[in-house]
């Protein structure tokens, strides 16, 4: 899975580059609000690609060195796939480390970028889905790339109603009334919802006095 049709997302394979250029790839850094290393788990870590990529682009001075926030208050997150079930991934299990565990260099790069680190999203097995599951983990993560950080029942309600509306709005020109009343259907018990919470909160507040 890649980003590369969605909205205001850029895909960058690190692997494919002949010559890495650190200057415009550091660039390319810097343009983003978030940052997501993406790629298939092997011997516990990136393919050496991404660890060629980090030795020359990530120096020290770019990261962290003489006061440089270059990446302070970016989004950092990671997408890993493995061919192996995430039952393996534990303490005590087949491979007897958990996933996170083995993200940590990154996440002590991004901390120490002051960056703002996202939980991992990691794909397991994903041929071995049916098209059902497949499907909602593809939704998944393309909330995952473009969503509003943290994921909270809010900014999932406003990235479904932003992505159905873009949709909606690309059906060129076909007539769609049941999207749209799906859509208006979404709108009006995402603002019940709202409406919902206030009154529970003047409720507690009541309660509290």
């Amino acid at each position: 899975m890649q980003g590369a049709k969605l909205l205001d997302v850029t895909w960058h394979h690190v692997e494919e580059l002949q010559e890495i250029d650190v200057d415009k790839e550091q660039k390319l850094l810097m343009k983003a609000d978030r940052i997501i290393f993406q790629f298939p788990l092997y011997w516990y870590a990136a393919p050496a690609g991404l660890k060629n990529w980090e030795d020359k682009v990530l120096t020290r001075n770019f990261v962290y060195g003489d006061d440089n926030d270059n990446l302070g208050d970016k989004e950092f997150g990671i997408v890993v796939s493995t061919g192996m079930p995430l039952k393996d991934f534990r303490r005590g299990g087949r491979e007897n480390i958990t996933i996170d565990q083995m993200m940590a260099p990154y996440r002590a790069i991004a901390d120490r970028a002051k960056m703002k680190i996202m939980p991992a999203f990691t794909i397991s097995q994903f041929q071995y889905l049916d098209d059902q599951k497949q499907m909602q983990l593809l939704i998944d993560y393309q909330r995952y790339l473009t969503q509003k950080y943290p994921d909270t029942l809010t900014n999932r309600q406003e990235w479904f109603e932003r992505e159905f509306t873009d949709r909606f709005k690309n059906f060129d020109g076909t007539n769609c009334t049941e999207c749209e009343t799906i859509l208006n259907t979404f709108i009006q018990q995402k603002e019940d919802l709202e409406q919902l919470k206030s009154t529970i909160s003047l409720i507690k507040q009541g309660e509290d006095e």
